[in-house]
């Protein structure tokens, strides 16, 4: 399913999905929204898709060599990330992604830790970028990792929930990946410590 819309801006928005893939998985595409937005058009003269995760389903095989302790793919292109287990279990969730490509990690790691109501502290490069802020936020409704955060093998990233929603679909990240807190709490409950993870 195709379609745009003109915001208040008079900017067009292009909003993209597969009606099969969604209607098949019960789940709603993340549509665009235009105001408060944390993405920055670079040129209003080209094409920008904001909000879009694509909904296509998935087989594992192309990514993995088995699911043992279940395995995740992230797609950042795509804004989409895929969870499959030995028992069957598949789900595919919406994303934020990182802003930009230097913030982008990409490749195999695994989920090393597993945290409900997770702390926040920004990294070395976040507060020199943005000296401003808090040293430490405890967990809450003000913490940028959500209600869940799976932590990864790379120092500093994780997939973790979100307060802000206006965030998934979008590149809005500092690195990390971002889900709906009521998805990162399901996804939570099928990883396990060991399970396989591939950015791509």
């Amino acid at each position: 399913m195709t379609g745009s819309r003109f915001d208040r801006m008079g900017r067009r928005t292009f909003l993209t999905t597969s009606v099969a893939a969604v209607g098949a998985l019960g789940v709603a595409p993340a549509l665009a929204q235009t105001e408060n937005s944390t993405e920055v058009e670079r040129d209003l003269s080209e094409v920008v898709r904001r909000n879009i995760s694509s909904f296509r389903t998935l087989d594992w095989r192309p990514y993995f060599d088995n699911l043992n302790n279940g395995a995740i793919l992230v797609d950042i292109t795509s804004r989409a990330l895929h969870f499959w287990n030995n028992d069957g279990v598949y789900k595919l969730y919406p994303t934020s992604v990182p802003l930009t490509e230097d913030l982008t990690r990409r490749g195999r790691t695994s989920v090393t830790r597993k945290v409900e109501g997770p702390e926040w502290r920004p990294t070395p490069s976040m507060k020199e970028r943005n000296p401003e802020w808090p040293d430490f936020i405890p967990a809450g409704p003000g913490n940028p990792l959500g209600t869940h955060a799976l932590y990864l093998g790379w120092q500093y990233y994780r997939i973790h929930g979100t307060h802000d929603t206006r965030k998934i679909g979008r590149r809005s990240s500092n690195g990390c990946i971002g889900l709906y807190n009521e998805n990162i709490a399901e996804l939570f409950s099928l990883a396990t410590v060991g399970s396989q993870v591939l950015l791509i």
